[in-house]
């Protein structure tokens, strides 16, 4: 079993920046692979980004490419979402997630956070 608690949500205006943490606590000297998902409200939860266990490599939504970047702290078993120039569209609650295969599927991940809020103000 694998916990995973997210924070570094909150309220920020259009082309402001957050930083997301996700930490992870369990069995986390099993090879996870790690990501983030959103979920906006009256959508379906949807891929953000994903990042390896070596943290080698990475891939991102399109949506997202060149905005956001993950990383990953194996000594502290943290996932990071750095995400800059935010638009009112990227509001949502976003998930940590951690999976054995490399996957972009929300079915594609075995272990979920609770979810932080990101708002970005117009």
């Amino acid at each position: 079993q694998v916990q995973l608690v997210e924070s570094g949500g909150g309220l920020v205006q259009a082309g402001g920046s957050l930083r997301l943490s996700c930490a992870a606590s369990g069995r986390t000297s099993s090879m996870y692979v790690m990501a983030w998902f959103r979920q906006a409200p009256g959508k379906e939860r949807e891929f953000v980004a994903t990042i390896s266990w070596s943290g080698g490599v990475t891939y991102y939504a399109d949506s997202v490419k060149g905005r956001f970047t993950v990383s990953r702290d194996n000594a502290k078993n943290t996932a990071d979402l750095q995400m800059n120039s935010l638009k009112p569209e990227d509001t949502a609650v976003y998930y940590c997630a951690a999976g054995t295969r490399w996957s972009t599927l929300v079915a594609g991940f075995d272990y979920w956070g609770q979810g932080t809020q990101v708002t970005v103000s117009s």
